[in-house]
Protein backbone atom coordinates (compact mmCIF):
# COMPACT_ATOMS: atom_id res chain seq x y z
CA UNK A 1 0.00 0.00 0.00
CA UNK A 2 1.10 3.59 -1.21
CA UNK A 3 2.00 5.96 1.76
CA UNK A 4 2.11 8.88 -0.55
CA UNK A 5 5.95 8.87 -0.38
CA UNK A 6 8.12 8.79 -4.06
CA UNK A 7 9.46 4.99 -4.78
CA UNK A 8 12.62 4.89 -4.52
CA UNK A 9 14.33 4.90 -8.20
CA UNK A 10 18.40 4.29 -7.63
CA UNK A 11 19.04 6.63 -10.89
CA UNK A 12 18.10 9.46 -8.83
CA UNK A 13 21.39 8.79 -6.10
CA UNK A 14 23.83 8.31 -8.74
CA UNK A 15 26.93 10.51 -8.27
CA UNK A 16 28.29 12.24 -10.63
CA UNK A 17 32.32 10.69 -11.82
CA UNK A 18 34.21 10.92 -8.71
CA UNK A 19 38.12 10.95 -8.83
CA UNK A 20 39.21 7.39 -6.93
CA UNK A 21 42.05 7.72 -4.33
CA UNK A 22 43.93 5.53 -2.17
CA UNK A 23 41.99 2.70 -0.91
CA UNK A 24 39.26 3.49 -3.58
CA UNK A 25 41.38 2.25 -6.53
CA UNK A 26 40.63 -1.27 -6.79
CA UNK A 27 41.92 -2.35 -9.91
CA UNK A 28 45.24 -5.18 -9.22
CA UNK A 29 47.56 -3.02 -10.73
CA UNK A 30 48.06 0.50 -12.22
CA UNK A 31 50.69 2.79 -14.43
CA UNK A 32 52.13 5.08 -11.80
CA UNK A 33 53.10 9.02 -12.13
CA UNK A 34 56.19 9.78 -9.29
CA UNK A 35 55.25 13.19 -7.29
CA UNK A 36 58.34 14.95 -9.56
CA UNK A 37 56.72 14.04 -13.01
CA UNK A 38 58.93 10.91 -13.65
CA UNK A 39 57.55 7.47 -15.02
CA UNK A 40 57.75 4.43 -12.49
CA UNK A 41 55.68 2.43 -15.01
CA UNK A 42 53.10 -0.53 -14.13
CA UNK A 43 52.93 -1.58 -10.38
CA UNK A 44 50.87 -3.17 -7.99
CA UNK A 45 48.35 -1.22 -6.61
CA UNK A 46 48.99 -2.08 -3.08
CA UNK A 47 52.87 -1.01 -3.43
CA UNK A 48 51.59 2.01 -5.46
CA UNK A 49 50.28 2.94 -2.57
CA UNK A 50 52.52 2.36 -0.43
CA UNK A 51 54.86 4.15 -1.87
CA UNK A 52 52.47 6.91 -2.16
CA UNK A 53 52.50 6.50 2.43
CA UNK A 54 56.17 6.30 2.59
CA UNK A 55 56.00 10.46 1.11
CA UNK A 56 53.04 11.64 3.01
CA UNK A 57 51.18 11.55 -0.36
CA UNK A 58 48.30 10.02 -2.16
CA UNK A 59 47.99 7.69 -4.73
CA UNK A 60 45.41 9.21 -7.16
CA UNK A 61 43.74 7.84 -10.35
CA UNK A 62 44.03 10.32 -12.85
CA UNK A 63 43.52 8.65 -16.53
CA UNK A 64 40.82 5.87 -15.77
CA UNK A 65 40.22 4.99 -19.05
CA UNK A 66 43.67 3.54 -19.50
CA UNK A 67 44.79 0.58 -19.11
CA UNK A 68 45.86 0.08 -16.85
CA UNK A 69 44.92 2.80 -15.30
CA UNK A 70 47.11 5.79 -14.60
CA UNK A 71 47.44 7.08 -11.35
CA UNK A 72 49.85 9.68 -9.92
CA UNK A 73 51.74 10.35 -6.78
CA UNK A 74 50.45 13.64 -4.97
CA UNK A 75 48.88 15.72 -2.68
CA UNK A 76 45.23 15.21 -2.49
CA UNK A 77 44.26 17.89 -0.87
CA UNK A 78 46.42 20.46 -2.65
CA UNK A 79 45.31 19.25 -6.08
CA UNK A 80 41.79 19.74 -5.30
CA UNK A 81 42.33 23.15 -4.14
CA UNK A 82 44.64 23.94 -7.49
CA UNK A 83 41.54 22.37 -9.63
CA UNK A 84 38.95 24.27 -7.81
CA UNK A 85 41.10 27.74 -7.90
CA UNK A 86 41.78 27.26 -11.82
CA UNK A 87 38.25 26.24 -12.35
CA UNK A 88 37.01 29.86 -10.63
CA UNK A 89 39.68 31.50 -12.65
CA UNK A 90 38.26 29.98 -15.79
CA UNK A 91 34.77 31.33 -14.48
CA UNK A 92 35.84 34.95 -13.91
CA UNK A 93 37.68 34.99 -17.30
CA UNK A 94 34.68 33.42 -19.53
CA UNK A 95 32.49 35.98 -21.41
CA UNK A 96 29.31 35.74 -20.93
CA UNK A 97 26.75 36.98 -23.41
CA UNK A 98 23.36 38.09 -22.55
CA UNK A 99 20.80 39.66 -24.99
CA UNK A 100 19.79 43.31 -23.10
CA UNK A 101 16.19 44.52 -24.09
CA UNK A 102 15.43 48.25 -24.91
CA UNK A 103 11.91 49.11 -24.98
CA UNK A 104 10.85 52.09 -27.33
CA UNK A 105 7.22 53.25 -28.09
CA UNK A 106 6.10 55.11 -31.60
CA UNK A 107 6.00 58.28 -29.73
CA UNK A 108 8.76 58.04 -27.98
CA UNK A 109 10.79 61.89 -27.94
CA UNK A 110 14.01 62.32 -29.34
CA UNK A 111 15.47 63.35 -25.82
CA UNK A 112 14.54 59.53 -24.45
CA UNK A 113 15.21 57.46 -27.85
CA UNK A 114 19.03 59.58 -27.68
CA UNK A 115 19.27 58.50 -23.86
CA UNK A 116 18.37 54.78 -24.92
CA UNK A 117 20.68 54.89 -27.63
CA UNK A 118 23.60 55.99 -25.01
CA UNK A 119 22.59 53.02 -22.92
CA UNK A 120 22.28 50.64 -26.05
CA UNK A 121 26.15 51.69 -26.72
CA UNK A 122 26.97 50.54 -22.95
CA UNK A 123 25.39 47.57 -23.22
CA UNK A 124 27.34 46.70 -26.60
CA UNK A 125 30.60 47.85 -25.44
CA UNK A 126 30.38 45.98 -22.21
CA UNK A 127 30.03 42.37 -25.12
CA UNK A 128 26.10 42.65 -24.74
CA UNK A 129 23.85 42.09 -27.73
CA UNK A 130 21.08 44.03 -27.57
CA UNK A 131 17.08 43.58 -29.10
CA UNK A 132 15.65 46.85 -29.69
CA UNK A 133 11.55 46.57 -29.37
CA UNK A 134 9.02 48.90 -30.32
CA UNK A 135 5.75 48.08 -29.28
CA UNK A 136 2.35 49.29 -30.59
CA UNK A 137 -0.89 50.05 -28.41
CA UNK A 138 -4.25 50.72 -30.08
CA UNK A 139 -3.96 52.14 -33.66
CA UNK A 140 -0.18 52.85 -33.50
CA UNK A 141 0.05 49.48 -35.05
CA UNK A 142 -1.64 50.60 -37.99
CA UNK A 143 1.90 53.29 -38.92
CA UNK A 144 4.26 50.75 -38.38
CA UNK A 145 6.52 53.53 -40.41
CA UNK A 146 7.14 55.07 -37.24
CA UNK A 147 8.66 52.11 -35.34
CA UNK A 148 10.89 51.73 -38.56
CA UNK A 149 12.12 55.25 -38.30
CA UNK A 150 12.97 54.60 -34.89
CA UNK A 151 14.58 51.51 -35.30
CA UNK A 152 16.33 52.58 -38.70
CA UNK A 153 17.81 55.77 -36.09
CA UNK A 154 19.17 53.28 -33.19
CA UNK A 155 20.66 51.13 -35.53
CA UNK A 156 22.45 53.82 -37.54
CA UNK A 157 23.84 55.22 -33.93
CA UNK A 158 25.41 51.78 -32.98
CA UNK A 159 27.13 50.90 -36.23
CA UNK A 160 29.84 51.68 -35.70
CA UNK A 161 30.33 49.10 -32.69
CA UNK A 162 27.60 46.73 -33.61
CA UNK A 163 26.17 44.72 -36.64
CA UNK A 164 22.86 44.14 -37.16
CA UNK A 165 21.67 40.42 -36.62
CA UNK A 166 18.07 40.05 -38.89
CA UNK A 167 16.26 43.24 -40.28
CA UNK A 168 13.77 44.77 -38.42
CA UNK A 169 10.32 42.34 -37.89
CA UNK A 170 7.22 42.24 -36.45
CA UNK A 171 6.77 39.75 -33.58
CA UNK A 172 2.61 40.25 -32.19
CA UNK A 173 2.06 44.19 -31.66
CA UNK A 174 5.82 44.86 -31.74
CA UNK A 175 8.23 45.51 -34.06
CA UNK A 176 12.19 44.64 -33.20
CA UNK A 177 15.72 44.50 -34.16
CA UNK A 178 18.81 42.89 -32.84
CA UNK A 179 22.43 43.93 -33.24
CA UNK A 180 25.63 42.52 -31.95
CA UNK A 181 28.83 44.18 -30.42
CA UNK A 182 31.49 43.82 -33.55
CA UNK A 183 34.07 41.09 -33.33
CA UNK A 184 36.63 43.97 -32.15
CA UNK A 185 34.61 45.56 -29.08
CA UNK A 186 34.48 41.39 -28.13
CA UNK A 187 38.48 41.48 -28.32
CA UNK A 188 38.54 44.52 -25.64
CA UNK A 189 35.67 43.25 -23.65
CA UNK A 190 37.56 39.77 -23.27
CA UNK A 191 41.34 41.99 -22.67
CA UNK A 192 39.60 43.73 -20.22
CA UNK A 193 38.54 40.87 -18.31
CA UNK A 194 42.36 39.57 -18.23
CA UNK A 195 43.68 42.62 -17.10
CA UNK A 196 41.23 42.47 -14.50
CA UNK A 197 41.81 39.08 -13.40
CA UNK A 198 45.96 40.12 -13.60
CA UNK A 199 45.05 43.27 -11.23
CA UNK A 200 43.27 41.15 -8.86
CA UNK A 201 45.93 38.28 -8.44
CA UNK A 202 48.19 41.03 -8.43
CA UNK A 203 45.90 42.45 -5.15
CA UNK A 204 45.08 39.17 -3.36
CA UNK A 205 49.29 38.11 -3.80
CA UNK A 206 50.30 41.61 -1.93
CA UNK A 207 47.73 41.23 0.20
CA UNK A 208 45.76 44.49 -0.88
CA UNK A 209 42.50 45.03 -1.30
CA UNK A 210 40.57 44.01 -4.73
CA UNK A 211 39.93 45.76 -6.95
CA UNK A 212 36.26 47.24 -7.22
CA UNK A 213 33.93 45.69 -9.55
CA UNK A 214 33.35 47.10 -13.09
CA UNK A 215 30.66 49.73 -12.95
CA UNK A 216 26.92 48.35 -13.13
CA UNK A 217 24.81 49.09 -16.38
CA UNK A 218 22.27 50.94 -17.20
CA UNK A 219 18.67 50.11 -15.84
CA UNK A 220 15.75 51.49 -18.52
CA UNK A 221 12.95 53.16 -17.07
CA UNK A 222 10.04 50.50 -18.90
CA UNK A 223 7.76 52.31 -20.75
CA UNK A 224 4.69 49.53 -21.39
CA UNK A 225 2.74 51.16 -19.10
CA UNK A 226 2.69 54.85 -19.37
CA UNK A 227 -0.43 56.62 -21.23
CA UNK A 228 -2.35 53.02 -21.05
CA UNK A 229 -5.94 54.22 -20.41
CA UNK A 230 -4.90 56.58 -23.31
CA UNK A 231 -3.71 53.95 -25.83
CA UNK A 232 -7.02 51.82 -25.02
CA UNK A 233 -9.24 54.40 -25.54
CA UNK A 234 -7.89 54.03 -29.31
CA UNK A 235 -9.70 50.95 -29.49
CA UNK A 236 -12.80 51.76 -28.34
CA UNK A 237 -15.58 52.43 -31.36
CA UNK A 238 -16.60 55.84 -32.25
Amino acid sequence: MSLGRPRFDPRQNQRQFQIRVNHRIRVPEVRVIAADGSMLGVLGTQEAMRMAQEQGLDLVEVNPKADPPVCKILDFGKYKYEEKKKAGEAKRKQTVVEIKEIKLRPKTDDHDLAFKVKAARRFLEAGHKVKFTVRFRGREITHPEKAHEQLDFVIQETEDIANLEGRAAMEARTMTALVAPKPAIMQKVAQAKVAAEKARQQAEREGKPLPPASASLPDLPDEDDDDDDDDDSDDAPS
